[in-house]
């Protein structure tokens, strides 16, 4: 099956006029990274049903799926074509029809946060400290904090000493539990830059007392000084007292206002999504209050990641973001940087309270929306164990099958099942896992019709654990480099300096290219911005 091309002149044409559209890149994540248009969004072939019916609310929303011309694009259209999406057409000629278009081409992952941020550095001039100076800082014991705006497993794998973790949603709304005294210095840390910008930009847009300063280049500068980080540590900041949450929330309201920001109703939420525009609606508390008791439909990203994923949870560029207010200054702070995003936001007022008095309001852990699984030749957990020799394959993520999996299995990427089986002279069932089943059943549906010996399990890997089984750990199986996941340059604890240098030159380089691509939409507000003496870059 064919589908209709466009050019990449016409894409940056529709980026630039904020028309809804969604350029998604099929290939897999590592080569994704080594260079892609800004605002493409990584769903590779593997697991391209489950990520599209998660973050493709809408079946009509224009939508480029783009490859390096080798066939993989129109592959991924006909697996959207067949779950229910009905616009799409494909770039022309691909990554290399995109660069001879004018295309400008990014590395890594999360583009348009870290260029954002790396924006809002250079317009604000945020003041930073070297990782030597507040060193020394500690070490005299100054009187001073350093909180940690990362996601608390990244915090928990290795932190500044002493350092607190409060995820960047959280930062203006529990700065006072862990800053008492506006003498205070306060040093915001993540592992690079993009979160700590935005963190002391954010404390400092609200005007508190405190100087706010960033720790230059984070966690990854701290390393590259010769300086010990510091590992498991659980130091969260607690949550407000109820008459402390609204001490930031009016000043956080005036900056989203004068980004542009609408505030609604409650009441009036229900109007907001209408069957010609993409919406997504956000629940930026975190994980425990969520599960306490959320409004439907709408989905959890705490701590900021939200502004350091964009591209991860709204791929839908020109879409409408709304986020749900429970009277503090997470929802309008976060609001605020998104609007800067060239995103149109809605904050929903005081949603949270006024559901809650209703009893509207839904508990327990978020449940991803999942596409309905082929009709594909199955196997049951029960069935699986009475068969001698069967041959398992798992083509979940290969992290996930490292943290758990049938033993024995094999691990292969999704797209390339079929050469496997091809490969694996067997007579017995080869059987197909993934982590919940979903994804093993589409892979399974692209070969069974022509390998009667392949099954896809039921359930996957969670009901083979859900019966008791025996499961192993590791990844044995899986190549030193895993090709399905681009290791981040700012991930775990082994590092080479050289990469963490490079991936900070990057970083550095992103205000001149988005110079030189024209379609980001990004704009900086400059307001209230606190300024200090002692400031520095």
């Amino acid at each position: 099956m064919s589908f209709p091309t466009v050019s990449g002149c016409s894409v940056r044409a529709m980026l630039s006029a904020g028309s809804e559209l969604a350029l998604i890149d099929v290939r897999p994540e590592p080569i994704f990274a080594r260079g892609h248009p800004l605002w493409a969004a990584s769903m590779p072939l593997g697991s391209l049903e489950i990520e599209a019916w998660e973050h493709l609310p809408r079946h009509e929303t224009p939508i480029v799926v783009m490859d390096d011309n080798d066939g993989l694009a129109n592959t991924g259209a006909s697996r959207l074509e067949r779950i229910g999406f009905r616009n799409i057409r494909l770039l022309e000629g691909g990554l290399g029809g995109w660069i001879s278009s004018g295309g400008e081409v990014f590395t890594d992952v999360n583009v348009p946060s870290k260029a954002f941020g790396e924006l809002v550095a250079s317009v604000c001039q945020t003041p930073s400290l070297p990782p030597e100076e507040v060193a020394g800082l500690i070490e005299s014991g100054a009187d001073m904090v350093v909180v940690d705006v990362r996601r608390y497993d990244e915090y928990h794998t290795m932190n500044i000493p002493g350092s607190i973790n409060v995820p960047g949603a959280e930062l203006v709304h529990r700065i006072g539990t862990v800053a008492h005294e506006p003498s205070t210095l306060i040093v915001v840390n993540c592992a690079g830059r993009t979160r700590s910008i935005i963190g002391t930009q954010s404390l400092r847009n609200a005007a508190i007392p405190n100087r706010v300063v960033a720790l230059r280049n984070g966690t990854i500068g701290w390393s590259l000084a010769g300086l010990e980080l510091d590992h498991g540590r659980t130091t969260v900041a607690h949550r407000p007292a109820r008459s402390d949450q609204m001490c930031w929330a009016d000043a956080a309201r005036t900056i989203a206002l004068g980004t542009g920001v609408c505030f609604v109703a409650p009441c009036e939420g229900s109007s907001l999504q209408t069957p010609n525009r993409t919406a997504y609606f956000f629940d930026i508390r975190d994980t425990e209050e969520f599960e306490n008791g959320h409004p439907e439909s709408f989905i959890p990203v705490p701590g900021g990641q939200l502004l350091q994923e964009t591209d991860r949870f709204a791929p839908v560029r020109g879409a409408l973001l709304i986020i749900a207010g429970d009277g503090t200054a997470r929802a309008p702070m976060t609001a605020s940087w998104l609007a800067q995003m060239g995103w149109e936001v809605v904050v929903i007022d005081d949603l949270i309270e006024w559901s809650g008095r209703r009893g509207i309001l839904r508990t327990g852990a978020y449940q991803p929306v999942r596409p309905t699984p082929p009709r594909v030749p199955t196997i049951t957990v029960d069935e699986l164990v009475s068969v001698d020799h069967a041959t398992v394959i798992d083509v979940a993520s290969s992290r996930d099958h490292a943290q758990g999996h049938i033993p024995g299995a094999y691990w292969e990427m999704s797209e390339r099942l079929g050469d496997l089986v091809a490969e694996l002279k067997v007579a017995a069932p080869i059987v197909v896992t993934s982590a919940d089943g979903v994804a093993a059943a589409f892979a399974v549906a692209e070969i069974f019709h022509s390998d009667n010996r392949v099954r896809a399990l039921l359930g996957g890997t969670a009901a083979w654990h859900r019966a008791g089984m025996t499961m192993e750990k590791g990844r044995d199986r899986v190549p030193e480099t895993p090709p399905d996941v681009y290791r981040r340059p700012y991930e775990g604890t082994s590092v080479e300096p050289s990469v963490m240098q490079a991936y900070l030159d990057w970083e550095y380089g992103l205000v001149e290219q988005l110079a030189r691509d024209g379609t980001h939409g990004f704009t900086v507000w400059q307001g209230e911005s606190q300024s200090h003496p002692d400031d520095m870059n």
